[in-house]
């Protein structure tokens, strides 16, 4: 009894001396100085030594709580590339101290606004107080360039007042920017360089024409991203013997409960409808993924993002009856393939 008494006053006492020191400004500055320090590099370790990826945004349009809209980050090599950057997904790049020096070229398969809205910001990691000397690469479709024009146009006074305030070793205006490609399918290969091959494939999605999938093929690995497709034969032809096939899916018969639910909001509902057509199931993603003899599944760009393993069960209800090797992404959800290896890994950032 009298041991525990003593710890319960030595433990009492810590308690009450780190209250009132915490509260001392030189203590709060110290413990702010070396909690900056501490952060190191980045908590994504996605081996230089590999083809890897990690989700940045996991979720569609629909709203769900920790999820950012697409975007999915391809390292091949110590290259990065960014396809797709919706709502919220640059702030994930940042949070986990992504190295933006790094980032080569951002892909985008279409141009919708949950694929595109964080551009500006990306931007701004690749151009403030950064390695780079050149403006961001765009490659996208048809269109790509009203797109980045639209954005240098709405920021252009902020790309000014950021020049004038830190000047060229910060903000060189001479960078600033985007350099858009629009990608020509009778030209599908986009990027051929430092061993990695990058090839654009036409999807379905109508009515947005051309949308776009990405496959990348690194000494000898291979990621094939699907962009937003209904089921597409076209994409198991490109997927054909990847290593690891992003897949977006959209569980219709959760819309349909959504559609009574909501009943009221016709314009919702309406909206709900339409989307039924220009997406792929769970289990026509992983139908694809069997013909194009895939090695592994992931599922992203989730309609709507499972909020809860209820909701996840619903989600992927039947997939394992189709197929065993997948796996459901979230935020964070990081897949690395090492060179000289068939070793697929599956693990999330810190």
């Amino acid at each position: 009894m009298k041991l525990l008494k003593y710890i319960f006053i030595i433990a009492l006492v810590g308690f009450i001396l780190v209250s009132v020191l915490t509260r001392v400004p030189a203590v709060q500055d110290r413990l702010m100085f070396s909690l900056i320090l501490s952060l190191g590099g980045s908590t994504a370790d996605l081996n230089d030594d590999s083809l890897s990826a990690v989700v940045c945004g996991s979720r569609s349009p629909i709203p769900s709580p920790g999820r950012a809209q697409t975007c999915i980050l391809v390292n091949a090599g110590g290259n990065y590339y960014v396809v797709d950057i919706g709502d919220g997904s640059a702030a994930n790049l940042n949070n986990w101290r992504i190295d933006a020096n790094k980032i080569r070229a951002t892909l985008l398969t279409h141009l919708h606004s949950d694929h595109i809205s964080d551009l500006a910001d990306l931007h701004m990691m690749t151009w403030v107080n950064s390695a780079h000397k050149k403006p961001l690469d765009v490659f996208g479709p048809e269109g790509v360039q009203l797109v980045t024009q639209g954005f240098e146009d709405a920021y252009q006074l902020d790309y000014q007042y950021r020049h004038d305030h830190h000047g060229d070793e910060v903000a060189p205006i001479d960078i600033v920017g985007f350099n858009p490609h629009p990608i020509d399918l009778s030209n599908p290969v986009i990027i051929n360089e430092n061993g990695l091959k990058v090839t654009a494939f036409r999807v379905p999605h109508d009515p947005v024409e051309p949308a776009l999938g990405y496959r990348f093929d690194y000494k000898g690995r291979s990621i094939v991203i699907s962009g937003d497709t209904s089921y597409s034969e076209n994409l198991i032809k490109n997927a054909k013997d990847a290593d690891v096939l992003f897949h977006e899916a959209q569980a219709n018969h959760q819309l349909d409960i959504m559609k009574d639910a909501l009943a009221d909001n016709k314009g919702l509902v309406k909206v709900l409808d339409d989307i039924v057509t220009y997406h792929s199931t769970p289990i026509e993603a992983a139908q694809a993924a069997n013909l194009a003899n895939v090695d592994h599944l992931m599922f992203y760009h989730l309609t709507p993002a499972p909020r809860n393993k209820m909701m996840e069960r619903m989600f992927f209800r039947g997939v394992n009856e189709v197929r065993k090797d997948w796996s459901a992404t979230e935020d964070g959800t990081m897949v690395v393939l090492p060179l000289d290896s068939n070793e697929i890994k599956i693990t999330k950032v810190n």
